[in-house]
């Protein structure tokens, strides 16, 4: 009996500590719980709580009768939205533009991290970040009339060389092609350079004694790269496939806006432009809330599953 009451006084004080332990973290973390309610407030207010108008996804939505007066139809607004051409040709194109981006725009920022690593001579590395990063400050309407003037038909900067050495143009703009070349091309130089800093950041927690190791035993650079850098950063690139993965149908509005005209409709049209023309503009809110709620839930099925495929190789976000 004295032995059970010994170790039940001794369970009681260590669950006591335990308590205590917690009372005093809590304390010493106060200021930054209370730094953190700002961004919490935000994603309640702007975030979560819009949620509740996906109801009208349900219903056919009008003004006068509001959201919750609005008249129940239930799946009717997906049957319509699938049995529409132009929603398939919609979600097609936003696949489309959306899988070139990760295949052709991802390694982008990954080969400049290796890129600025490598260098030493540091004026010239200052320089061309500086260069690279720049672009991504600058609004899609700077970009996009920066595009057109490169590339227009009618006096586009392109156009006026080939015209002089061939004496002919091509209209880069109207051809689907080469839309959407200059539309991926355009996204790269973009976003490439500052998305470099996140992989140029993971870059630094790599331990310098493996490259010296490995300097030692004779590799070459590439080999280096290979055995120490992309492994050092793995963590990262998955992290980011997987948020790539997850925004597979979500084509940013203000490129395809800024870019897109009505001779290459066929493929420059996305969700974002659609739920834009049909939602706003034609104000069927309710079926173009459908197209937003499918975006967003195989979003999630594809964060997801991809997650899932990270966490067999011991990669996985949660």
């Amino acid at each position: 009996m004295k032995r059970r009451r010994e170790a039940s006084e001794n369970a009681a004080g260590g669950s006591d500590a335990i308590r205590l332990r917690r009372k005093r973290r809590f304390r010493q973390n106060v200021p930054w719980l209370i730094m953190f309610l700002p961004v919490v407030a935000f994603f309640l207010i702007f975030k979560y709580a819009p949620m509740v108008g996906l109801v009208i996804a349900f219903k056919q939505y009008t003004f006068f009768d509001g959201v919750w007066g609005s008249e129940w139809v239930g799946l009717d607004n997906f049957r319509l939205l699938f049995l529409d051409p132009a929603a398939y040709r919609t979600i097609r194109n936003t696949l489309l533009l959306s899988v070139l981006g990760i295949t052709i725009t991802f390694p982008f920022p990954i080969m400049l991290a290796i890129l600025f690593n490598e260098v030493r001579q540091m004026l010239f590395k200052r320089t061309v970040q500086t260069l690279l990063y720049l672009p991504h400050f600058l609004s899609w309407v700077v970009v996009g009339g920066l595009v057109v003037t490169l590339f227009s038909e009618d006096g586009g900067v392109l156009n006026h060389l080939l015209e002089r050495f061939t004496g002919d143009t091509y209209p880069f703009l109207y051809k689907e092609g080469s839309w959407i070349a200059i539309f991926v091309g355009s996204g790269i130089w973009k976003s490439a350079g500052f998305g470099a800093i996140i992989y140029l950041a993971a870059l630094t927690t790599i331990d310098p004694s493996l490259y010296e190791a490995a300097a030692m035993d004779g590799a070459s650079k590439w080999r280096k790269i290979w055995h120490i850098t992309l492994p050092g950063i793995r963590p990262t690139i998955v992290l980011m496939m997987i948020l790539s993965v997850g925004n597979v149908l979500e084509v940013g509005f203000d490129q395809i806006y800024n870019l897109q005209n009505a001779v290459v409709s066929n493929v420059s049209e996305v969700i974002s432009t659609y739920i834009f023309r049909v939602g706003l503009q034609g104000a069927q809110f309710s079926l173009t809330t459908a197209m937003g709620l499918f975006e967003s839930l195989v979003g999630l099925v594809l964060v997801l599953a991809m997650n899932a495929v990270a966490r067999r190789f011991k990669q996985g976000l949660w």
